[in-house]
């Protein structure tokens, strides 16, 4: 017997919670209770290549959900990849250059120097001597002149020999100048900055999905020539929707930002959504044609966007939509500024 009415009392419990949920969605607007009327709107977007090429592949269709990061379109990428393997093959040379400055000169290289110096010395010992006999001969006239001459020039063409090879073996020991290190340096980071450029341009031949998003439409086809100034792909954002309403100049004072607000649509009459007032416009203008609403017509009115959290994607853009202002409801916390930072931005 306790049994059933413990089950008898959670089920009055549940039936009560219930009620209270349907009379919270169902509720009449208060008297202080404000109606606009308005359409929905969302954030759009046009997706155009970096670069100027020819489209190799679209990969999405009109209506599909993309993710952010996800690669959309491909431009070819026939010439730019020899490039990048060029420009990295630069850089590696360059990168050996540097190299070979900043270790100088290998050991092997300055016993080179050595003996080569020690050889010169011995050809210019050598050629002296072999002048010095020829000069002693002279005074007996047994050589000629021109016997003594080229004896001459022999000596001195070995002793500048020596002195080349003295000062290959200095630099050999003092290794690469400063300054040819420096510009190698600079060489390598040219290479190395004309490679990233490159790569870069490699990259933005894909074209990548900035936010979660729905396809609107193709623009271009496979084929054609990408450009900067050309969208590819049309995107409607789905995460930040609102609905654009319009208020009066008498009514603008009643509405605050943050102001908890009921949204409804026709195709969904039973299915509420709460929102609340992110912009209010600071310039008024004519009412647009969108207003249905009699009263309002040719009237200065002010923009008001009533941002909405629709997680079931049951919004669509330019579905007419009926707001009703809950003054009597706390006001929803904005960020510094006192509007949606998103609503400042041009839709």
């Amino acid at each position: 017997m306790g049994k059933k009415i413990r089950i008898l009392i959670i089920l009055v419990v549940l039936a009560a919670l219930g009620v209270g949920a349907w009379w919270y969605w169902h509720r009449p607007a208060t008297a202080d209770a404000l109606t606009l009327y308005g359409n929905v709107d969302l954030r759009q977007a046009s997706l155009a290549f970096n670069g100027s090429e020819r489209i190799d592949q679209v990969l999405v269709e009109e209506g599909d959900v993309v993710k952010k990061g996800q690669v959309l379109a491909r431009l070819d990428t026939g010439r730019l990849a020899p490039q990048v393997r060029e420009a990295d093959a630069t850089v590696a040379s360059q990168r050996a250059m540097v190299l070979k400055l900043r270790n100088g000169s290998r050991p092997e290289e300055i016993a080179q120097a050595r003996a080569n110096l020690t050889s010169a010395k011995a050809d210019a010992d050598n050629a002296n001597i072999q002048l010095e006999r020829r000069m002693s001969l002279t005074v007996n006239s047994t050589i000629s002149k021109q016997e003594l001459d080229t004896t001459k020039a022999a000596a001195a063409v070995a002793d500048a020999k020596v002195e080349v090879a003295q000062s290959a073996l200095e630099l050999a020991i003092a290794g690469p100048r400063a300054e040819d290190l420096l510009q190698a340096e600079a060489q390598l980071r040219g290479s190395e900055a004309q490679l990233a450029l490159i790569r870069e341009q490699l990259n933005d031949a894909e074209l990548i999905a900035p936010v979660d998003a729905v396809v609107r439409s193709r623009l271009m086809e496979p084929g054609e020539m990408a450009g900067p100034m050309k969208p590819v792909l049309s995107l409607a954002v789905i995460k930040t929707k609102w609905v654009r309403a319009y208020v009066s100049e008498p009514n603008l004072g009643h509405v605050k930002p943050g102001m908890r607000a009921r949204i409804t649509t026709d195709s969904f009459p039973d299915k509420p959504q709460d929102g609340w007032v992110g912009f209010i416009s600071p310039v008024a203008e004519f009412t647009p044609k969108t207003v249905e609403t009699a009263d309002l017509r040719s009237s200065l009115v002010y923009e008001v966007r009533v941002f909405v959290d629709d997680k079931d994607d049951l919004l669509r853009l330019g579905m007419p939509a009926t707001v009703t202002l809950l003054p009597n409801e706390p006001l929803k916390p904005l960020p510094a500024g006192g509007q949606e930072t998103d609503a400042k931005a041009k839709s």
